[in-house]
């Protein structure tokens, strides 16, 4: 793959481009999804592919290359000249980063025991065993392994490689109808994947949300389960690029410096984290990764940053740069001092929502949004558990970071395909939060 790199930089710079980054991938990944209490479906995809980023003239271009013989490169390359002399020059471009850079290896990223792997099904059964026997009736959901390889190379000196794993499954528990739970575990590594807690977690949620009745209206404290504070934080995550605030779909824009949530509120992005699903070596102009701060005991310390917009901004890279615009790498909410009993026992009337999807925002600047919680709810009244249904969160992120009272003191990795962006986060119990009756 590096012999690729190497042609199509050098193709690129003989068609007079300036920056170029070639960013090659190989990846191997693995499914078995399960419905129904057994195995239904088991595939594997072998994928090779190259994302290519190009500057001429401060006019820029990325695009994604799957076919990867020689003359399809030259002729993509040939196209991306043509259609980029069409484009207006971006004056506030500032180059990507000189290498070379030297990268240390991070710790649980890779398992020959996941690349070796060759019965994952005996996984799917440990989960499916355990929430059956925490009370579920039917199971589903599914379980990837996966095997990357990245590398990278820049028309300014870098040359970088990293190898990845990962293993991961999701779990739907269901006793009838309406009752649902939703458990998922996630790790770099095989020994600190445990399906069973997945599966247990569904299976005791569906078991516990049985009957339930029409939820009530207001506003509540909330405490919001791992997995449901995760899909907001994910959203945080595009919201803390420099990108997004440019470009209008950030209530961060011009808050630096700023209270911006509960002095309980520290939240970091971690590239290099151990064991981290989304951690690498380097970004995608090879600058390597690292811990950075972002909201500190409330106050809004940094966007995510690649190196132009770190230049026009005048400071220096957070190492979040992605093709075109900064991402995040792993979102960690820091801990804090209840335990989970603690945490519930602070509520005396409140809801306890275990997942929500379909989080739609209704205004991106200033940070309102609603979505629908889903599987397990509960109204949380005098230390007891009663399950309800049809409810929606209607309120502002803004406000939800602000009404933190209370983090739980252990912190669990989030990653599935409402959670992208992998996301570790404790419990959070918000104050005041807007409950509304969902539309059918």
């Amino acid at each position: 793959m590096f012999e690729l790199n190497e042609f199509i930089l050098k193709k690129a710079e003989e068609l007079g481009f300036g920056d170029v980054v070639v960013l090659s991938y190989e990846t191997n990944r693995r499914q078995v999804r399960f419905a129904n209490n057994e195995i239904t479906v088991a595939k594997h995809w072998h994928e090779r592919k190259v994302e290519l980023f190009v500057e001429k003239e401060k006019r820029i271009a990325s695009t994604t290359v799957t076919e990867l013989s020689e003359e399809n490169v030259e002729r993509v390359l040939k196209t991306l000249k043509k259609n980029i002399e069409n484009l207006s020059p971006k004056e506030d471009y500032y180059g990507i980063a000189q290498g070379p850079f030297k990268y240390k290896d991070i710790p649980e990223t890779f398992d020959k025991a996941i690349v070796e792997l060759d019965e994952p099904n005996d996984y799917v059964e440990t989960a499916i065993n355990s929430a059956l026997s925490e009370g579920a009736k039917r199971v589903a959901g599914v379980l990837y392994t996966d095997h990357n390889r990245l590398y990278l190379t820049t028309s300014n000196g870098v040359e970088a490689f990293d190898e990845g794993t990962g293993i991961e499954i999701s779990v739907r528990a269901f006793v009838g109808d309406l009752e649902s739970g939703h458990g998922t575990c996630s790790a770099r590594v095989l020994k600190k994947f445990d399906p069973e807690l997945a599966g247990r977690k569904a299976g005791e949620i569906a078991h516990m949300a049985r009957n339930p009745v029409q939820g009530p209206e207001g506003r509540f404290d909330v405490i919001f389960d791992p997995l449901a504070f995760a899909n907001l934080l994910s959203y945080m995550g595009f919201m803390l690029s420099a990108y997004a605030a440019e470009a209008g779909f950030s209530f961060l824009a011009g808050k630096l410096g700023q209270k911006v949530a509960s002095e309980l509120v520290t939240l970091k992005d971690v590239g290099n984290l151990p064991n981290g699903y989304g951690s690498r070596k380097f970004d995608d102009e090879g600058v390597p990764t690292r811990e950075t701060t972002v909201i500190e005991n409330g106050t809004f310390k940094t966007f995510l940053l690649n190196t132009s917009l770190a230049k026009k901004y005048g400071t220096e890279t957070t190492a979040n740069a992605g093709l075109i615009m900064p991402r995040p790498w792993n979102l960690v909410l820091e801990p804090g001092d209840y335990s989970k009993s603690e945490l519930f026992g602070e509520v005396k009337r409140g809801i306890y929502i275990t997942n929500v999807w379909y989080t739609r925002f209704q205004n991106y600047v200033t940070g309102d949004f609603s979505t629908i919680p889903r599987d397990g709810i509960f109204l949380l009244e005098n230390n007891e558990l009663k399950p309800i249904r049809n409810i929606r969160v209607s309120d502002n992120l803004g406000r939800i970071l602000s009404n933190v009272v209370a983090i739980s003191n252990e912190p669990f990795q989030v990653h599935w395909w409402e959670v992208s962006r992998p996301v570790i986060t404790p419990y959070v119990l918000v104050k005041d939060v807007g409950i509304t009756r969902a539309t059918k």
